[in-house]
């Protein structure tokens, strides 16, 4: 499912117009990107949580030439879902 899929899917299961729909959900995407970029968490209790995780930085190798590179540390979105997700992804 892609943006406008799940655009015309909430549209469909709320009674919002198309663009209505997209706009909600462009905010909830918004709203996500910025919690995550001030570092915080976005937790939807029976859904699941939004975190930045920090990968140190490490050293690693070409494989083409076999020269030792230096890897940047970097910020890492993750998601974790909620018990109601696993349980509804599972047939529960």
């Amino acid at each position: 499912m892609n943006k406008s899929e799940l655009s015309a899917a909430v549209a469909t299961k709320t009674g919002l117009t198309q663009a209505q729909a997209e706009s909600a959900v462009n905010g909830v995407i918004d709203a996500v990107t910025d919690t995550l970029k001030s570092g915080g968490d976005v937790r939807l209790v029976g859904f699941g949580t939004f975190s930045v995780s920090e990968r140190a930085a490490t050293t690693g190798r070409n494989p083409r030439t076999g020269e030792t590179i230096n890897i940047a540390a970097s910020k890492q979105a993750k998601f974790k879902a909620g018990q109601a997700l696993k349980t509804a992804v599972n047939g529960g």
